[in-house]
């Protein structure tokens, strides 16, 4: 991991590859910051020299924009430059990546209006020197209109640097799978995986546009420079692929491994599946404390097929581990009876502690019993995906639990949900004033949250009113779903954090209103366990922005007496599942508990995500734990503990 005062320079790297012994894995250049500020502010302060060097040499500068969250801190660095020092654009010519087919330039999900909104309404830039592809232009002047882009990329003199993200499909630009490497500026059809990513946007994946305006990979790889930018553990995997796999027209992002000057900029959380992280053991001397040799033997298990208790010392010299052995002077037994030892303290059905029990090798304390337990829920389903089993569990076992839902998710409830509560509404209207009651306000409300969405279009945006009312929807179905988990109404309480109501997906700022609210929360409750989720998100993403609240709010909390004995245990709720050696918390959940999970979470009409495959995930948990020699379950939820925590 580079830190701001060793971070190499990330424009100057033409024909460099990896050179250390611990990078060797790895195709492409790839740089690794603690977190996306500071990885987006190294590369902004780079771009700015650039464009002042050019500047003072009398030469205009080309670069190529992404859009998406992931280049949002950049874009926010370079309007901090502008503002602060004075660094100016106007010698700088634009041109976007893409642009969705079927949305007007005034649409509140077109990057036409994204990049405005992020960037070119706080800088400078000549609105002349902007390009970016028409998704308003006639089917059959599509072709035309993508041969032009492509010829005043050219006549600007080709781009200087070209910014990129990726997708889950490891897509650049909207480039799907099955992209070829001289593709050029063009129509695609949108894949599957893209379009659920960007539902929540579009309040439904139904409402996604099927089709985009593209540049192809032959167009961006043209590019002098290339920076791919990634953050987040939820691009871990993808990232790696495109690293360190084969080049593939099935993973478009393969082909910068082939570009003489290109770039991975990414964050600690998204250089997880790298193998000089994931499996240093393969590339490096390593320091064998408990952790990595729980790492190891666990790897190990899952690479031979084999449970822990049967790897031998050939196992361990034929794959790669044998200096583990050779560090503890131990044979392999010994080391596997440890490391099982380790794995089977994970397991507990007393996830809040078991009263009077020994504690030694156990996940969480006894004492004290019961507890006060926080459960933080960045958006309404998020905990019943991650915890509803261990939910249930803790307010069995006597403990006493708050439900804190951190946002209403009323941009996730869409528009047919407050449509027929509306509707419903008009009907009794209708029936009662024929009868006795005054159901004129009541008629005249449902009028207007008619008129309200009837008036925004498919896209627009909510006004308050019926943000308001689809976030009440959802509470109750909220409350209905901490019912099936045993949880009382007045157990939960819903804080509609402001940077949620006050934004939009993409575009959140948390303020320190927000950790205010928070703050009081944690100090009112004054818990002895917090459960909370998306410390390893995309930092846009709700439960990210969230995350960051608590944090905040819990760094400025050093002095409270409750702090200093209170235990933070993380979950996962849509992000990637924790591996296998990652946990440090294993709750078994019956066939019962897992139909009542299911039940939980089907609650959640209104906003139509299919989260079932959360139950797949504890199944899958369960049989890798069986597959490690651990006794047979039929799901787990996992966690692991804080370490930001003390």
């Amino acid at each position: 991991m580079t830190t701001a005062s060793d971070s190499p320079a990330i424009l100057e790297a033409s024909g460099k590859k990896q050179s250390t012994q611990q990078e060797r894995f790895e195709k492409v250049r790839t740089l690794v910051h603690s977190d996306s500020s500071s990885a987006s502010a190294a590369l902004a302060q780079e771009v700015a020299d650039m464009i002042q060097e050019r500047q003072a040499a009398g030469k205009g500068f080309v670069i190529g924009l992404a859009t998406g969250s992931t280049p949002v801190p950049f874009y926010r660095e370079l309007i901090r430059l502008h503002r602060e020092e004075e660094l100016s654009f106007h010698n700088v010519t634009t041109f976007n990546l893409d642009e969705y087919y079927g949305l007007t330039q005034g649409h509140p999900e077109s990057y036409f209006r994204f990049m405005r909104d992020q960037l070119f309404d706080h800088v400078d830039i000549p609105a002349e020197q902007i390009n970016i592809p028409d998704g308003t232009v006639a089917m059959e002047a599509v072709y035309d209109h993508c041969l032009d882009y492509e010829q005043r990329i050219d006549q600007a003199g080709g781009l200087d640097l070209q910014i990129l993200g990726i997708g889950r499909t490891g897509h650049i630009g909207f480039n799907e799978p099955g992209s070829s490497k001289d593709s050029i500026t063009r129509m695609i059809t949108l894949d599957r995986v893209t379009r659920q990513d960007a539902a929540a946007d579009f309040m439904g994946v139904a409402n996604v546009p099927r089709s985009a305006i593209t540049m192809g990979v032959g167009t961006i790889l043209k590019a002098k420079r290339l920076v791919l930018m990634a953050w987040g553990g939820n691009k871990a995997e993808i990232v790696r692929e495109a690293v360190e796999g084969d080049v593939t027209d099935q993973i478009s992002a393969s082909f910068l491994q082939e570009h003489d000057n290109s770039t991975f900029l990414v964050d600690e959380a998204a250089s997880t599946a790298l193998t000089r992280f994931q499996f240093p053991w393969l590339v490096g001397t390593v320091d064998w404390d408990d952790r990595m040799r729980k790492r190891a033997v666990v790897w190990l298990s899952g690479k031979l097929k084999k449970p822990v208790l049967k790897l031998v010392d050939e196992d361990y010299n034929e794959s790669g581990t044998g200096e583990l052995l050779a560090s503890t002077s131990k044979e392999a037994y010994e080391v596997n009876i440890n490391v099982f030892n380790h794995v089977q303290h994970t397991i507990t059905g007393w996830p809040g502690g078991k009263k009077d029990a020994d504690d030694t090798n156990r996940p969480e304390r006894a004492f004290p019993f019961p507890k006060r337990i926080l459960v933080l829920c960045p958006e309404p389903a998020d905990a019943f995906i991650g915890i509803g089993g261990t939910l249930e569990r803790l307010k069995e076992q006597g403990h006493t639990v708050k439900l804190v839902f951190q946002t209403s998710g009323n941009l996730r409830v869409a528009d047919g949900a407050a449509l027929n509560f509306a509707r419903v509404v008009l009907e009794m209207a209708e029936q009662e004033l024929s009868e006795v009651s005054n159901w004129e306000s009541q008629k005249a409300y449902a009028d207007s949250i008619v008129q309200a969405i009837e008036e925004k279009g498919e896209f627009g945006i909510d006004p308050g009113r019926v943000r308001k009312l689809k976030g009440l929807i959802l509470r109750g179905e909220s409350r209905d779903a901490a019912s099936v988990c045993r949880l009382e109404a007045a157990e939960s309480e819903f804080l509609d954090l402001p940077f949620y109501e006050k934004g939009r997906y993409r575009r959140f700022q948390s303020t320190e209103d927000d950790v205010s609210i928070m703050n009081r929360v944690l100090n009112d409750f004054a818990p002895d366990i917090v459960f909370a989720t998306g410390d390893a998100g995309d930092p846009s993403s709700v439960q990210s922005i969230c995350f960051r609240v608590f944090e905040s709010a819990w760094n400025e909390l050093t002095g409270a007496d409750w702090r200093q004995e209170c235990n933070v245990w993380l979950y996962r709720g849509r992000d990637r599942s924790y591996e296998a050696h990652e946990i440090e918390m294993a709750v078994p959940m019956s066939p019962d508990q897992m139909d009542r999970k299911a039940e939980s979470i089907r609650k959640f009409i209104s906003i139509g995500d299919d989260d079932q495959n959360a139950l797949t995930r504890n199944r899958e948990a369960a049989e890798i734990y069986d597959a490690l020699g651990m006794a047979e379950y039929e799901a787990i939820e996992a966690f692991q503990k804080w370490q930001g925590a003390k």
